[in-house]
């Protein structure tokens, strides 16, 4: 096989082969295409060093929101994915049935980050999210739209890859679980996954995880009172560790308002780690307190959570959250994916949502990116060296 690509001699982390030492990483035709030690290039092979750097899979975030110029809260995909590592970008009911089509066309399909996305209940997604207009769109009955929803997502299976709902007292406001059950039956009809935001009661936290099924994600798992997952003394709640027992995914997304380090230190003191870390990021919170991927990741990281499963959590877990598994690895035949990342040792000021520092001594950094199999460098830097070819 002839090689595009050689990434020579980083530190391969790969959670979904269980691989983490030195190896190469090889990319042929937009794939993986061996991952092993001192491959050999051909002519022509572009090969980059990155010894003395990690490589993983190309990180996935899980929760983002990037229809830009379509909603009030949607940032550039491309720009947040070049400072932050992340080769795939899910956007989480952004859009709905009535303005999906602008996403896909002026959107997704001009991105060169891979852009998927949960389709929304509501008729025009999260229109009204913004720092002086603040309207949760499950709050508007006439504009939650089931049939359409359904419609829209069979059509799209090839960009969409699930159904999603935001209910709590913010969102869904007097109107409670309305739109869930919508969600749900829209869920059904397709076959897809639910992604559920909770905010504030009411519903109860309990109650929402008790209504998803085997595969469906609960978003914003770590937020803080009220509706945290965990008592004040600091114990899971029972109901939420029987819901993951059923097959129901706890994910971060961190977010304006819904990630705490008292829940955080609470849940992995219990042993409840994340299914999957991703930033909820958006206008309003991309210049802190969540600011991109890897600063999420380095806060589990500096709460002790493994580094391999830091990784796991945006690689390979969130591939299976989104039943993609031909993302979040570097199996040879997957897509062509990977990202580039140092950690630096200091003392870094982390920030969660209600105001609470944490002095970290670690910090992830993104250095650079291969989306389907090409060299994805940063604006900021192209600091890996171009070898000569064999």
């Amino acid at each position: 096989m002839t090689f595009d690509l050689i990434l020579r001699g980083g530190r391969v982390i790969d959670p979904s082969q269980k691989i983490d030492g030195i190896r190469d990483v090889a990319f042929a035709g937009g794939k993986v295409a061996a991952v092993g030690k001192d491959l050999k290039p051909d002519a022509g092979t572009e090969i980059r060093d990155v010894s003395g750097y990690i490589v993983t899979p190309g990180l996935i975030d899980l929760h983002t929101h990037v229809y830009w110029g379509g909603t009030s809260l949607g940032i550039d995909a491309e720009e947040f994915c070049r400072t932050s590592g992340v080769t795939t970008a899910i956007d989480t009911g952004s859009a709905g049935p009535g303005n999906w089509m602008g996403f896909r066309k002026h959107v997704i399909e001009k991105s060169q980050v891979r852009i998927l996305a949960y389709l929304h209940v509501s008729h025009a997604g999260i229109y009204g999210f913004d720092k002086k207009v603040m309207v949760g769109e499950s709050r508007e009955i006439d504009m939650l739209n089931p049939a359409d929803c359904a419609r829209v997502a069979d059509e799209n299976r090839d960009l969409i890859v699930g159904i999603k709902v935001r209910v709590g007292r913010n969102s869904s406001g007097t109107n409670g679980e309305a739109a869930l059950d919508m969600a749900l039956q829209v869920a059904n009809e397709v076959g897809m996954p639910l992604m559920a935001h909770i905010d504030h009661p009411p519903p109860s936290y309990e109650h929402v995880i008790g209504r998803l099924r085997p595969g469906d994600v609960l978003t914003h798992a770590f937020r803080p009172f009220p509706n945290a997952p965990c008592t004040a003394q600091g114990a899971v709640k029972p109901e939420v560790i029987a819901a993951r027992k059923k097959g129901v995914i706890f994910d971060i997304g961190h977010g304006k308002g819904s990630f705490s380090f008292k829940t955080t230190r609470a849940m992995l003191a219990g042993g409840f780690e994340p299914d999957v870390i991703s930033s909820d990021v958006h206008t309003l919170c991309i210049e802190g307190p969540a600011f991109d991927q890897v600063t999420t990741l380095s806060k589990f990281l500096c709460m002790g959570m493994p580094l391999d499963r830091v990784i796991a959590a945006s690689t390979v877990n969130a591939a299976m959250a989104l039943k993609r598994p031909e993302l979040g690895t570097l199996k040879p035949g997957s897509v062509g994916d990977a990202t580039i990342l140092t950690i630096k040792d200091g003392k870094f000021d982390y920030v969660d949502v209600v105001g609470e520092h944490l002095i970290g001594d670690k910090k992830i950094v993104s250095e650079g990116t291969v989306i389907g199999g090409k060299w994805w460098h940063p604006k900021r830097s192209n600091k890996f060296r171009k070898l000569a070819t064999a």
